[in-house]
């Protein structure tokens, strides 16, 4: 097999075989040779219906049409500046529309550089030292944030990183999700600058917030004078165009955007009130920087990419697939007497293999994590990729449709069926 054989070449040169860790599966990986709307076709010239997504940035689809037209034309007037452009300066403006709580925007490069610099910022701006995040959520892979994380940590054994020293994280708290007395314990050290948190755990498989703990969350912060940074990198202009803050109607102090902000390149943003985005440089002492920061290549595809969501068209199709699917494999495991549970909202969906409910990441690990990689693989086989972990969320797309979730849900009761 190409694939297999791609990936025995590639281990002696990248680590593992990969460039993250999330996309290592047993016994190997099977290697991309171009996607297509809702497929990906490998090496060996085998298609599967395509719920990764590139973990989450592709909600219209591979290789969308105005995505990629716009990057044709932007690619022939240069990949880089080290100047302002006008591109970014309309895409600010875009943002700031969509999302309830921007008043300004920093563009950067990754969702991980966007939660750094979040944090630094929540730090600068308050004089406080000290960050609440909550276990199991992934922030990105920086120091400050890499403690009982989720995404890849979790799958790989590794929710806390080696070559992180304590006194890096001696001033990050951890606090279980969907626990309110664990909150307001953890809010009584006053040298607490933020919350962070991701309104859905998404790094996690997919933990929804119980009803009201986002409005909680944003009471208690604010009285205790303690900013609220919502990680909006997977559920920004995922769940609405303006992202969990304008589904749950709840305004954090600081957002953190990147994936579908995108249009399936690489970026990230931080997003605020003027008065805390006026504390970075060159106003403010918080340092930012980037040689990429605002890569008008990167502002084109999004720029293009969130266009397309303004109307709603795309909502209403991705979001009555994503509730296809959720029902659909809840009653799979039910006719086959397996004991799960499917959670999600929007177009985000995940199953756990267990009889127990999943409210925050310990329940979560309680899942049979074994048996769902038995089962990614099964239906890799039938011609349907999933995530490649029990702790990560699926994903669909505007390229998705009926034929496609009906096609899932026969793999799924036969992969199922078979185990």
């Amino acid at each position: 097999m190409r694939s297999e054989e791609l990936f025995e070449e590639s281990k002696k040169y990248l680590v593992g075989g990969v460039n993250s860790p999330v996309r290592a599966m047993k016994p190997y990986p099977f290697f991309t040779e171009r996607g297509e709307g809702c497929r990906l076709y490998d090496a060996d010239g085998r298609s599967y219906i395509d719920y990764c997504l590139a973990y989450g940035p592709l909600i219209l689809g591979h290789a969308y049409p105005k995505v990629a037209e716009a990057v044709k034309a932007q690619i022939e007037h240069g990949s880089a500046y080290g100047t302002p452009t006008e591109l970014e300066l309309n895409f600010a403006k875009k943002v700031m529309e969509a999302v309830p709580s921007a008043e300004m925007v920093r563009f950067v490069n990754t969702g991980t550089e966007a939660t750094m610099g979040a944090i630094r910022l929540a730090r600068g701006y308050t004089g406080k030292n000290k960050i609440i995040k909550f276990e199991g959520a992934f922030h990105g892979a920086h120091d400050y944030v890499l403690v009982k994380a989720g995404s890849g940590a979790t799958t790989h054994g590794m929710p806390t990183s080696a070559g992180v020293p304590e006194d890096t994280t001696k001033n990050t708290i951890i606090v279980p999700f969907n626990d309110e007395s664990a909150v307001e314990n953890a809010l009584k050290d006053e040298d607490t600058a933020g919350i962070i948190l991701e309104p859905i755990m998404g790094n996690a498989g997919c933990i929804m917030p119980k009803d009201g703990y986002l409005k909680f969350l944003r009471e208690a912060t604010a009285d205790k004078d303690v900013l609220l940074i919502f990680d909006e990198v997977i559920t920004g202009f995922r769940l609405a165009y303006g992202g969990a803050q304008e589904h749950y109607n709840v305004a954090p102090d600081i957002t953190t955007l990147g994936k579908i902000l995108g249009g399936g390149l690489p970026i990230g943003a931080i997003a605020a009130s003027r008065e805390i985005m006026e504390n970075m440089a060159p106003l403010g002492k918080v340092y930012q920087a980037g040689t990429f920061n605002g890569n008008p290549i990167s502002m084109a595809a999004g720029l293009a990419a969130i266009t397309e969501l303004e109307d709603g068209r795309v909502y209403k199709k991705v979001n009555a697939l994503g509730e296809r699917m959720r029902r659909g494999l809840e009653e799979v495991a039910t006719d086959l007497g397996i004991e799960a549970r499917v959670y999600g909202i929007a177009s985000m969906f995940q199953m756990y293999l267990t009889g127990e409910d999943v409210v925050d990441y310990q329940t979560a690990l309680k899942a049979d994590k074994d048996l769902f990689l038995s089962f990614q693989q099964e239906l890799l086989k039938r011609g349907v990729f999933f995530p490649p972990s029990q702790y990560e969320c699926n994903f669909i797309s505007y390229a998705h449709g009926e034929e496609e979730a009906e096609k899932t849900l026969e793999a799924a009761e036969d992969a199922l069926r078979g185990l």
